[in-house]
């Protein structure tokens, strides 16, 4: 039993510790001349599913949930959101090359028909970000229109 009891104190205390290990949340600024939504002149109801599906992982306007201010699980947010930025950063469209962007908008469809973004565990989290076959079909149209213009 006093093992036991050890090794809930020294749970806890690491885990009080580990709440001191900073982790930079603050999203850079965003400028409108590079934004996606208003580079392309996004419909609103398309800006809508972006908005509440896409862009707290593919932004620099995460708006982070409570949960993410508690470590570790702050940590693997954060990475989520780096990951996501890497792939696809919908707040500095305006800096990528037309090769980068076409591949980006064709990843995209495929992610969005295939149900593999929204990430499903951020819908668990996010149930709003849960897109319904009608939005999807919205979002993946815009984007091959983008795609078949050539205007991206």
């Amino acid at each position: 039993m006093k093992i036991f009891l050890n090794i809930i104190y020294w749970t806890l205390i690491v885990i009080a510790l580990i709440q001191f290990i900073p982790v930079d949340r603050n999203n850079k600024p965003v400028k409108q001349e590079e934004n996606f939504v208003k580079l392309m002149n996004t419909p609103p109801a398309v800006r809508q599913i972006l908005k509440k599906a896409c862009y707290d992982c593919h932004s620099n306007e995460t708006v982070y949930p409570d949960y993410a201010f508690v470590a570790p699980i702050s940590w693997s947010v954060k990475n989520h959101v780096n990951e996501g930025r890497e792939h696809l950063n919908l707040s500095v469209w305006g800096r990528y090359n037309p090769d980068l962007k076409k591949s980006m908008l064709e990843n995209s469809v495929h992610s969005v028909k295939e149900y593999a973004m929204p990430l499903p565990a951020y819908i668990t989290r996010h149930p709003e970000a849960n897109l319904t076959k009608a939005e999807r079909v919205l979002l993946t149209n815009y984007f091959e229109e983008i795609l078949k213009s050539g205007a991206y």
